[in-house]
């Protein structure tokens, strides 16, 4: 694949993408506006004109400002605040969804090999050896890195991964982790859901009115309140829900990119291709026990089963983009050996664990 050519076209994708979700924001503010005027009153210095007409729009211009700035301030700061909440070290994510830290002096087959291989990409990739964790409890083929930057970054394996994958694979899983590190990935996403939670503030803030309405009485102005916070839950709502989808398709090209990218450190496409064709075949594919709906746009594949906001392209898409002679017919071969593999580790593991019966026996 010519990875260079399928990472410009991810990142051009992803800045339309961002440009799309800042127009959602900036139509999030200019709904509330309009709002804003219908509900509290507006000046009109021409009664049979439309409330959006230019006359109106200058009458009222003090008041249209001033919701701007307002509304614009609370999701400002909300995102803000989220986004600092948010930026706790990845090892922290890790230690959250049960990982357990890998000491780099293990004398564990699996866990040196996989300390051994972050090593080799870290130095392909010219950053810092992260943190090292494993989800014991993960049977699923699935990774992840986290951290806001890549000297608190952190990576994860599942035991799944570690007892499946080959190598080769594993080298083209933790390539793909690194790309999200590199091309701040981890950093852009905080920041969407940063924005997605000040748009929520909309909501939240007019279901508290709703809350406390009998508070008002039967005021005259209870009205136009009332009809104010209404409109606030359904805009931030709304707002919320096609944020959502569009952190959902930049999340989408960001696989492409670290895909692309991972083939351009390991320069082997079937490493990464490998490890997703086993995931399509795998009894538990990359699904997470514990809840992955905070992290799942950091996840190696989908933590999940979701169609409308799926943070991940299917698989099959993926893998043709790194193998482009790839046929669905080509997964059959995989199922076969990794049930091969599956029989040969248990035989092997039920003639270690007779040894061990022979042995406390003793002569």
């Amino acid at each position: 694949m010519n990875f260079f050519e399928h990472q410009d076209r991810s990142r051009r994708q992803t800045r339309w993408l961002l440009l799309l979700f800042a127009i959602a924001v900036l139509a999030v503010v200019a709904v509330v506006n309009v709002v804003l005027l219908l509900t509290l009153g507006f000046v009109s210095p021409l009664d049979d004109a439309p409330l959006l007409s230019a006359a109106n729009l200058r009458a009222n211009s003090s008041m249209l400002l001033f919701g701007a700035i307002g509304t614009g301030l609370l999701i400002g700061l909300a995102s803000l605040s989220r986004i600092l909440q948010l930026r706790g070290g990845g090892g922290d994510v890790a230690r959250s969804l049960g990982g357990t830290l890998v000491d780099p002096d293990s004398r564990d087959p699996l866990r040196r090999r996989l300390v051994n291989v972050v090593e080799e990409i870290s130095l392909a990739a010219g950053v810092p050896v992260p943190q090292i964790f494993v989800l014991e409890q993960e049977p699923g083929i699935n990774a992840f890195a986290a951290g806001y930057s890549p000297s608190d970054a952190a990576v994860a394996v599942t035991r799944g991964t570690l007892e499946t994958l080959n190598r080769s694979e594993l080298q083209g899983v933790i390539a793909h982790e690194f790309s999200h590190i590199l091309n701040g990935d981890m950093r852009l996403n905080i920041k969407l859901m940063g924005a997605l939670f000040g748009i929520l503030v909309l909501s939240l803030i007019g279901r508290r009115v709703l809350l406390h309405s009998g508070a008002l009485g039967r005021s005259r102005n209870s009205g136009p309140i009332l009809a104010l916070a209404i409109a606030l839950v359904v805009i931030g709502y709304v707002g919320l829900f096609f944020g959502r989808v569009i952190k959902s398709a930049v999340s989408r090209q960001r696989e492409y990119l670290a895909d692309a990218s991972a083939v351009q450190f390991t320069r082997d496409p079937g490493s990464i291709a490998g490890a997703l064709k086993k995931i399509a075949v795998h009894g538990n594919h990359s699904y997470l026990q514990a809840d992955s709906e905070e992290v799942g746009h950091m996840l190696f594949g989908s933590g999940q089963q979701a169609r409308l906001l799926a943070t991940h392209p299917p698989l099959l898409q993926r893998i043709a983009r790194v193998e482009p002679g790839f046929t669905e017919d080509d997964l059959q071969v995989v199922a076969e050996r990794l049930k091969r593999d599956e029989q040969r580790q248990k035989k092997a593991a039920a003639q270690e664990e007779q040894r061990r019966e022979q042995r406390e026996q003793g002569p």
